[in-house]
């Protein structure tokens, strides 16, 4: 098969990786700047290299013009938790989208591989559009968490080196690993409303620091520089102190200020 051919191929997958990533960020965006806890940590994406392809039409006996209807994840999409019952609230809230179709699932969260592997593993169709018309392609999607991840890159580059000969000491030590990742999320898991809580309560400042320095900034331009400056004098002398309920009377009352000053440039 040409180059060329071959581009024209992935690109559509590459489209579909792009956009899902987007999407994804977004709804992480969307939790983080409403103050509340994002069940989704980070997304990664990626589209199969040609190389990786053939390997597999070569592993699994498949014919280079079946590429695009047997194998299903030419588009990667990995979404990262960091607690397991995250991962199953992604599920569901991917479950629930009208962009994309389920078209299979498999649990290797609750029923493991024997070799350790663990991960959520979605295979939906989505659609995109190209300079040819609208495409409707499979992706995959893995949700997993951190621990999880790390786990499974390791797990992945030694199966490359060794392919299907991986010695067994390493293997016996990879199972034992895997068990020892299934230890930590459980531990994580036991302390999971403590981190939420301190993590929102990070955000809310976040949020709240962020609107103030808006407010602040947008105040330069229509305001007296003297007043704006004292302004700004106090919201540091607040921050110093470190009074959430302070720095939220402030912001309020910032937000008044801000208001009146674009209530007089309507006028």
């Amino acid at each position: 098969m040409q180059i060329q051919l071959w581009r024209e191929i992935l690109e559509p997958y590459a489209l579909a990786v792009e956009e899902l990533k987007v999407k994804f960020n977004h709804m992480i965006g969307e939790y983080r700047r409403a103050g509340e806890y994002s069940p989704i940590e980070q997304v990664t994406g990626r589209v199969k290299t040609i190389s990786s392809i053939l390997e597999k039409t070569q592993k699994k006996g498949i014919a280079v013009d079946d590429i695009e209807r047997q194998i299903e994840d030419i588009a990667g999409v990995r979404i990262i938790c960091q607690f397991v019952e995250d991962i199953f609230r992604v599920a569901e809230l991917i479950k629930n989208r009208r962009d994309m179709k389920i078209k299979s699932e498999k649990d290797y969260v609750s029923h493991q591989k024997d070799s350790g592997y663990r991960s959520y593993h979605m295979i939906v169709w989505y659609s995109v559009e190209t300079v040819k018309g609208p495409k409707t392609i499979p992706v995959e999607i893995q949700i997993r968490t951190l621990a999880m991840d790390f786990w499974a890159t390791v797990e992945h580059s030694l199966q490359y080196k060794y392919k299907e000969h991986m010695p067994e000491r390493l293997r016996q030590r990879l199972q034992n690993s895997a068990e020892t990742i299934i230890i930590l999320d459980k531990e994580m898991s036991s302390v999971r409303d403590e981190i939420m809580d301190a993590q929102n309560s990070f955000q809310v400042k976040a949020n709240i620091i962020s609107d103030i320095l808006n407010n602040i900034q947008n105040l330069y331009k229509v305001a007296n520089k003297r007043e704006v400056v004292k302004i700004q004098d106090e919201f540091f002398r607040i921050y110093n102190m470190e009074d959430m309920a302070l720095l939220e009377k402030f912001n309020h009352e910032l937000d008044v200020i801000a208001e009146g000053y674009q209530v007089q440039s309507l006028r």
